[in-house]
């Protein structure tokens, strides 16, 4: 069952979730003087929420993380299960914040914000964020789900001696560059949990998300397959059978020594870290023996680089729109090259395998 995308016609209507009354008043402040948004209501906890959303029917719902009698993450999951709604997070900026975020964008949220402190600089701040993610949100492409969120693998630990971690260190031949934003998390546990060990590339993985949530994106990663799966270091070393996660506020460049760089200059299309900054910078160190993999995401971010990964002879996988829950950043790397490599979901994984494996042999 899809969600149909909030009519262009009329205001976006959300339904507020959230047991702070100054988060519920500053979140319908923020949507009402945006204009284009309709407060259709606001709910205390998950419980409530639920009661609201059945009564409602809004495009959007803004969800609390940490509530009394039902949490925001239980909440998605029985929503994803009865009516699919679009929902954003509001989360801490915090480790705990950005674990229980994570947990919920895999139990099928569409995105997420992090909550302010109480003064005006940060409400500025999220009022920013919220409503582009709100606007982002009701063009979601959502299916019902059976209540447990995408289901995750059992941790590498608990698959046996034949998935212990194979030796890295060697210096990869290939890259493999993966860039999402907006659904990307869950995309991210699909694509990592099914890499095959016995691929012989490095991966770098670069994903919108603010520090903390990288961090936490990277350990959940690492508990779902045999890679070795860490958030990038300046000097951490491309190696082969190693996943290194771009952290929040850094973009990440590949030095001519295959290791990683990483710095602050400006953000590019209004993000930090950049899928487009990692991409420009493969092709010079690793030309044909070079992947990149687009997935779900509001943008143009990785359309650029894309087209340099294809010119220098390299391979360019995207998402296609069925499985994408924003279809923005696939297609316009799917438009920027001429042999682009369109796969749902659940196939990427092995097209990568077989893009690396193709590339040995060339």
């Amino acid at each position: 069952m899809t969600a149909a995308p909030a009519s262009v016609s009329r205001p976006i209507r959300v339904l507020i979730v959230d047991d702070s009354p100054f988060m519920r008043h500053a979140i319908r402040r923020i949507l009402t003087a945006a204009g284009g948004f309709e407060v259709v209501g606001t709910a205390v906890d998950g419980l409530d929420g639920l009661r609201q959303a059945l009564a409602l029917r809004p495009d959007v719902i803004t969800m609390d993380v940490e509530m009394p009698r039902m949490d925001g993450v239980q909440a998605v999951r029985e929503l994803m299960a009865s009516l699919p709604t679009p929902v954003v997070m509001v989360s801490t900026l915090t480790r705990r914040g950005a674990e229980v975020t994570l947990e919920a964008l895999e139990a099928g949220a569409v995105d997420y914000v992090t909550k302010p402190s109480a003064d005006s600089q940060d409400l500025y701040s999220l009022a920013e964020s919220l409503t582009a993610a709100v606007q982002r949100a009701a063009g979601a492409r959502l299916t019902r789900r059976n209540g447990r969120g995408t289901p995750i693998p059992a941790p590498a630990s608990a698959r046996g001696a034949a998935l212990e971690p194979p030796s890295e260190g060697q210096p990869a031949r290939t890259l493999v560059v993966i860039g999402s934003s907006t659904g990307g998390p869950p995309a991210l546990t699909e694509v990592v949990s099914h890499l095959s060990p016995e691929t012989p590339a490095g991966y770098i993985i670069v994903q919108h998300m603010p520090p903390h949530f990288t961090a936490a994106l990277a350990h959940r990663l690492d508990s779902l397959t045999p890679l070795s799966v860490k958030e990038a270091e300046e000097g951490d070393i491309i190696a082969e059978r190693r996943v290194l996660v771009a952290p929040g506020d850094f973009h990440l460049r590949v030095s001519s020594d295959r290791t990683v760089r990483l710095e602050q200059s400006p953000p590019r299309h209004g993000v930090r870290p950049s899928v487009d900054v990692t991409l420009e910078s493969a092709p010079p160190v690793f030309g044909r023996n070079t992947v990149a993999v687009v997935l779900t995401g509001m943008g143009r971010d990785g359309a650029a680089g894309a087209r340099l990964v294809e010119e220098a002879g390299g391979v360019v996988i995207v998402q296609d729109e069925r499985t994408s829950v924003i279809y923005g950043m696939p297609k316009a790397a799917k438009e920027a090259v001429t042999r682009p490599v369109e796969v749902p979901l659940q196939a990427v994984a092995q097209a990568i395998d077989t893009a690396v494996r193709v590339g040995i042999r060339r």
